[in-house]
């Protein structure tokens, strides 16, 4: 098989990924107003920005200030990261994990069409059933499906286990926003108090919640 020609330049741009990574994070602490963040979860807000392209995505950021702590321990002690779609899972970067930590997603578990027509809901949220074995201290991804946040919220009402930290964001436009207030709202409308980042309204997604998780796992920006 041959090797590639590179093409001709026609273009003026920065290519070296190095260069593109730095000058983006200094884009965004030029742009976005970051006051409002928790000093802790600064890089995490950066990081974020960065998967959406959207510098005013500081402002709808809810982050508990013992979220990037919280999760950090949780993921240096070795628990796993539990994640609603394929596509959060193969954002992380592996190499910033810090015990080599297990990422998983369970939407092909063969159990999951039949949990989803028994109960009348979507595939991603009979998986998040699946989690309990896992569930107790791991941190939770959530950035496709509403429902799959809704779900989770109702087996922490219900007495499951509870996860070290949730990095819930859901998008789309239907129950993205009420699902992400849903767990705002947790500890005071039901006493169950655990560290969280959302966006508030229908932003969210797999990019932006991956990015999330890889600012959560190691510190270097």
């Amino acid at each position: 098989m041959s090797t590639p020609t590179r093409p001709r330049h026609h273009y003026t741009y920065v290519d070296r990924g190095a260069d593109i990574y730095r000058d983006s994070f200094a884009t965004i602490r030029r742009e976005a107003d970051l006051s409002a963040v928790p000093p802790s979860a600064e890089r995490l807000a950066v990081r974020m920005i960065h998967g959406s392209g959207q510098v005013d995505l500081a402002a709808d950021l809810v982050v508990d200030p013992r979220l990037v702590p919280a999760a950090r321990a949780a993921l240096e002690a070795g628990a796993p990261i539990l994640c609603d779609a394929t596509m959060v899972v193969r954002g992380v970067t592996r190499s910033r994990l810090p015990a080599d930590n297990e990422v998983l997603c369970l939407l092909e578990d063969p159990r999951v069409p039949g949990l989803a027509q028994e109960w009348g809901t979507t595939r991603t949220a009979a998986a998040v059933s699946l989690w309990e074995p896992w569930l107790e201290g791991a941190v939770v991804a959530i950035g496709n499906a509403p429902t799959a946040l809704f779900h989770l919220l109702e087996m922490l009402v219900d007495g499951a286990p509870r996860p070290a930290a949730v990095v819930g964001c859901p998008v789309g436009f239907i129950g993205a926003a009420e699902s992400k207030q849903g767990l705002v709202d947790l500890a005071a409308d039901h006493g169950i108090d655990v560290p969280f980042v959302t966006v508030r309204g229908r932003r969210g997604g797999s990019a932006m919640t991956s990015s999330a998780l890889n600012a959560i796992a190691q510190e270097e920006e």
